[in-house]
């Protein structure tokens, strides 16, 4: 699948993509700042999350809740949401509201409200979400906060994203001022537009309402890659809230970025082994065993494959029914990823399986505004945000040969390893 793109990069810096499509009078906005999880000083845990949340706190032109109700009168959705590597906001809005989207978003980057009103107002929201999402859930946080730690050494991928409360709480004013400063740059950002508009006008647009915000310096990124695991690590935890066993195995896989040929095969794998009832793993560790009421394998440790940066990890995820062992479950997995590499993938499994996620990602390309964010994020980390549309045919042409190859590599020496404790119990 094709979409056409057109762009422009503003005098200060920001990078922007037009994306037509009038198939439906609807425009989405989206824009895409470089910095999330990975990018957090040390003794600021969750500070990225916790400044997405001011964001929605009011800005220059706009009084607190002005922004929700500017979207919400023209009869669209807005939101964002914090990742690893980046974070977004956006707004979907019919396409005569495109002006008004554009305004928004120039708005806020043009300058937050930074109160401390706002900072604690939000401190205590950002802590009831990870009570509600982490604390008092069942596998709360896992695997994506309990693997990080296990699996790699640094405090940037380490670290946990929530974050603490202690760290939370000691958050002031002017520290989130200076991380507006350094990271909302217009030269760190991109904005995607797509939709029903005319490129012209769109431009004409975005020049009036992002074109006077003034630039700054673009901060470095650091370069976040560390050296593999050459033995196995494994840890475990209590969960009082979780029925069941769980655990989850992570291994190291190559740059999403730099090495995407090599990192496919690992997309694809995951398909081969978890994905449908006839899969490898769901026939084998479900079915025929017993050993899961369900197991998963993906790549990135939030779900994201296709919009992390390296380092990252493809995951094994199984949720088992009480009484069952890790090293059952483990030495299962093992063997189930030896016979792959042992006897091979025939050419109608992986037919099979390439159709379905080929299908997948056209899917998940169709909607506008899926899209829109999809194409910022291409184009931030890439400068290529046709990618949304190319997937589907990339991941046809990923041999049986090297997922095989995939398979191979999930050595035990490699893996990290999250067991969950069911009730509390050890």
């Amino acid at each position: 699948m094709s979409y056409p793109v057109e762009r422009l990069t503003l005098a200060n810096g920001l990078r922007v993509v037009l994306a037509p499509d009038r198939s439906a009078p609807v425009v989405a906005v989206a824009l895409t700042y470089d910095v999330g999880i990975r990018s957090e000083p040390e003794g600021r845990t969750g500070f990225a999350h916790l400044f997405e949340h001011l964001m929605f706190q009011g800005s220059e032109n706009l009084e607190k809740l002005e922004h929700f109700r500017h979207v919400q009168a023209s009869g669209g959705v807005f939101n964002g949401s914090t990742h690893l590597d980046y974070t977004d906001y956006y707004e979907l809005m019919p396409s005569a509201a495109l002006e008004r989207a554009l305004f928004l978003e120039a708005d806020r980057m043009r300058g937050p409200r930074l109160t401390e009103e706002n900072l604690t107002n939000q401190i205590s929201v950002v802590k009831e979400e990870i009570r509600v999402n982490v604390l008092n859930r069942p596998y709360g946080g896992f695997p994506w906060l309990k693997l990080p730690p296990v699996l790699f050494d640094t405090f940037a991928n380490a670290h946990d994203g929530y974050g603490a409360f202690v760290d939370l709480e000691s958050a002031t004013v002017a520290d989130a001022a200076e991380f507006f400063d350094r990271y909302y740059a217009p030269s760190n950002a991109v904005l995607a537009v797509a939709g029903d508009f005319d490129v012209a006008h769109g431009a004409v647009l975005v020049e009036r309402h992002f074109g006077a915000i003034v630039g700054r310096e673009t901060p470095v990124r650091p370069d976040f890659d560390e050296p593999d695991l050459t033995s196995e690590r494994r840890q475990s935890y209590a969960d009082p809230h979780a029925p069941m066993p769980a655990l989850a195995a992570a291994w190291r896989v190559p740059d999403p970025i730099g090495s995407l040929s090599e990192y496919l095969p690992y997309v694809v794998l995951g398909e081969v082994l978890t994905d449908g009832e006839a899969s490898r793993l769901v026939q084998r560790m479900v079915h025929d065993d017993r050993l899961a009421t369900s197991v998963s394998a993906y790549c990135g440790l939030m779900g994201d494959p296709f919009d992390v940066r390296n380092p990252t990890a493809m995951i094994l995820q199984v949720h088992s029914p009480p009484g069952v062992a890790a090293d059952t479950v483990l030495s299962t997995m093992d063997s189930e990823l030896d016979r792959l590499a042992t006897d091979g993938l025939s050419a109608a499994e992986l037919n099979r399986i390439q159709a379905r996620l080929a299908a997948q990602l056209l899917r998940e390309a169709d909607p506008v505004l899926s899209r829109t964010l999809a194409m910022t994020v291409f184009e931030q980390q890439r400068g290529e945000a046709e990618l949304v549309g190319k997937l589907p045919t990339m991941v046809t042409e990923v041999t049986a040969d090297q997922v095989v190859a995939a398979a191979a590599a999930l050595a035990p020496n490699r893996r990290a390893v999250v067991e969950v404790h069911p009730g509390g119990a050890q």
